[in-house]
């Protein structure tokens, strides 16, 4: 059984971790699998530095050594076609059902008897939706032998577009590498305190990782903060990291200067994804306020630390990983009430911080690349079988 993954950036190393796992347990199934990769990365991603990957885990092709932005449909189609038609694979594996060029694959791939299967991260709350894209991509997903979904939102927004329960064949494709981010947040445990020190921060911190963009939220989360102060002011141990960069990075400083919050909310350069838990080990509690979020892998990441989350109820890692009062909380991203209750019941110490972190290490076993993998390389037999 030979399969091929079509994935659209190299940068993305949390998918590295996924590839891996297939390659390593596709032996034991009598397969083989080859990843195109179609650009290096997206400029929106230009500032988090150059993909890190060790290329001998999996095989695979980069087929432009560029922004993803700046290849043309018909390049990729072009590419795209080619490389299948060498390869010759039996089940094919796309990211999702919106860029032209893999609908014109799948179409052929079709054509030609080779079984199709979408991953997909889409839920029904990420955007807005109209009847006419509706309309199109049942007509897409319609010709899929098989689905990866993230988690249970995406599945159900499948099950909305008419796709027969049978032909979600995993459920929880959203993973990273926990054993390697668990490995480094317990090494950076022991020098905490210094490095808390060294770099000026509290002793106990909120924590957001990822872009500092608008439609991550996070002015509001500097005033929901700066609200829980004042209704908490004898709780002047608690500070907020912002780790990342991004277009509203002065617009940020501007407004925590403003506030007066120097001493407490710090933004922190960004990191390569390898070193993200040595920040996270100078936190407690992981924030991620979002407007609109199709997963928010940087959840998984601080779960497998060990750490609580609390995550606004448009990112959709939320029904999965979130179990309100348990492991952290939602909330609704349009009311800043209700984020500034959250911080303020961890300020005030009214919950258990260390219970909640083992919860989410609970929680998040069963998203691991090897149950994962199990997940998906079962289900690439499935549909090869059909």
């Amino acid at each position: 059984m030979k399969i091929l993954i079509v994935h659209n950036i190299l940068w993305a190393h949390y998918k590295a971790t996924v590839f891996s796992e297939l390659n390593r347990i596709a032996p034991h199934y009598k397969g083989q699998v080859h990843v195109l990769q179609i650009a290096r990365s997206e400029q929106s991603r230009a500032l988090m530095g150059k993909p890190e990957q060790l290329p001998d885990q999996y095989s695979y092709e980069l087929l432009f050594d560029t922004f993803i932005e700046q290849i043309s449909t018909s390049a990729k189609t072009r590419a795209l076609v080619q490389r299948m038609r060498a390869y010759r694979p039996d089940v094919l594996l796309l990211t999702g059902y919106y860029d032209p060029a893999q609908i014109v694959l799948m179409l052929l791939a079709k054509l030609s008897g080779i079984r199709v299967i979408i991953q997909t991260e889409s839920s029904p709350v990420d955007q807005v939706r109209s009847g006419l894209k509706e309309w199109v991509k049942r007509r897409i997903v319609a010709l899929a032998d098989g689905f990866f979904c993230f988690g249970s939102p995406q599945a159900d927004y499948l099950l909305q577009l008419g796709v027969r329960p049978d032909r979600i064949l995993v459920k929880n494709n959203a993973v990273v590498d926990n054993a390697h981010l668990r490995n480094t947040y317990n090494r950076s445990l022991p020098s905490r305190s210094v490095n808390q020190e060294t770099l000026g921060i509290k002793p106990l911190n909120f924590i957001y990782v990822g872009r500092l963009a608008t439609e991550k939220n996070l002015p509001m989360l500097i005033d929901s903060f700066a609200q829980a102060r004042r209704q908490q002011p004898a709780a002047t141990e608690w500070g907020l990291l912002l780790l990342g960069d991004g277009p509203q990075k002065a617009v940020l400083q501007d407004q925590i200067d403003r506030l007066g919050l120097q001493s407490s909310v710090k933004i922190l350069p960004t990191q390569p994804w390898y070193r993200v838990p040595e920040t996270l080990a100078l936190a407690d509690v992981l924030v991620l306020p979002s407007l609109s979020e199709p997963w928010g892998l940087v959840v998984n990441e601080a779960m497998a630390c060990g750490l609580p989350v609390v995550v606004s109820n448009r990112c959709g890692c939320a029904a999965d990983l979130v179990q309100n009062g348990q492991n952290g909380f939602t909330f609704d991203p349009l009311r800043p009430d209700e984020l500034t209750s959250h911080l303020h019941t961890f300020m005030a110490n009214q919950v258990n911080r260390v219970a909640m972190g083992l919860r989410s290490e609970q929680i998040i076993a069963r998203f691991d690349p090897p149950t994962v993998g199990k997940e998906m390389m079962e289900g690439f037999v499935k549909v090869a079988r059909t």
